[in-house]
């Protein structure tokens, strides 16, 4: 982190005065006075006028549009990971994954307890997905998609069911998912159990929070309302 942003993280003051605190010589970096620009690690002691400073933590939750190509792995050594493409100034993490030719809303943060409250199958959270096929949707296969699926589990060599799931056609090739679970390529492995291929897999909701207008490779912050919903439904 740039060090006027570490200042400013400590809430002393504002990028703008913490620049001009370094100009004067008031500002050390493990006991070096600091230059303009200069760069803190966590490990590093910053001092203002002789006086230890510390960011004040707190809680991020942020909304991301990934799109499809971006990993959902916080392994900087892999190309394409969703923590160098995101750039966020603090330490986050995505809450659960949206696999890399998939695209749409997924959930970054820095607070652990609220992952394992999302992402608990027993809690039964509700996604929501609008997804495209390659060839015309048959009733069966909307019939098929809402009763639950047999799937392979590759890694613990067995057969899952997968949960009932409200399924609705938009058009000839086009339709709505709700899922309440959060099994690896789980719609992709389920239309291709009917001999479907997904041409396009858009998340577009995680319980409350909505992915509505936001950009493809653009992210945000959750709003208060949001995230007071969202606390309800998971008893954060």
């Amino acid at each position: 982190m740039r060090i006027n942003n570490y200042i400013s993280s400590t809430g002393l003051c504002s990028r703008r005065k913490a620049d001009e605190l370094i100009r004067a010589g008031k500002v050390t970096i493990n006991g070096v006075v600091a230059v303009l620009g200069a760069t803190v690690n966590p490990a590093d002691l910053v001092a203002v006028d002789g006086q230890t400073v510390k960011p004040v933590k707190t809680d991020i939750y942020i909304a991301l549009n990934k799109p499809r190509g971006i990993i959902s792995t916080t392994e900087r050594q892999v190309k394409g990971n969703i923590i160098d493409f995101v750039n966020h100034p603090e330490r986050i993490f995505p809450v659960g994954r949206l696999d890399k030719d998939s695209e749409g809303l997924i959930l970054l943060t820095n607070d652990g307890s609220c992952v394992n409250k999302i992402l608990r199958n027993e809690n039964k959270h509700e996604k929501e997905y609008i997804v495209t096929v390659n060839k015309p949707i048959r009733p069966a296969f909307l019939k098929g998609m809402s009763a639950g699926v047999r799937i392979y589990n590759p890694v613990r060599k067995e057969y899952t069911l997968t949960n009932p799931s409200r399924v609705i056609r938009i058009d000839d090739r086009t339709f709505r998912i709700f899922l309440t679970q959060g099994l690896n390529r789980q719609i992709r492995r389920m239309c291709s159990h009917f001999g479907y291929q997904v041409v396009k897999l858009l998340r577009v909701r995680i319980l409350n929070i909505e992915l509505k207008d936001l950009p493809s490779g653009q992210w945000r912050d959750l709003t208060e309302e949001e995230l007071r919903t969202l606390f309800e439904l998971t008893g954060l």
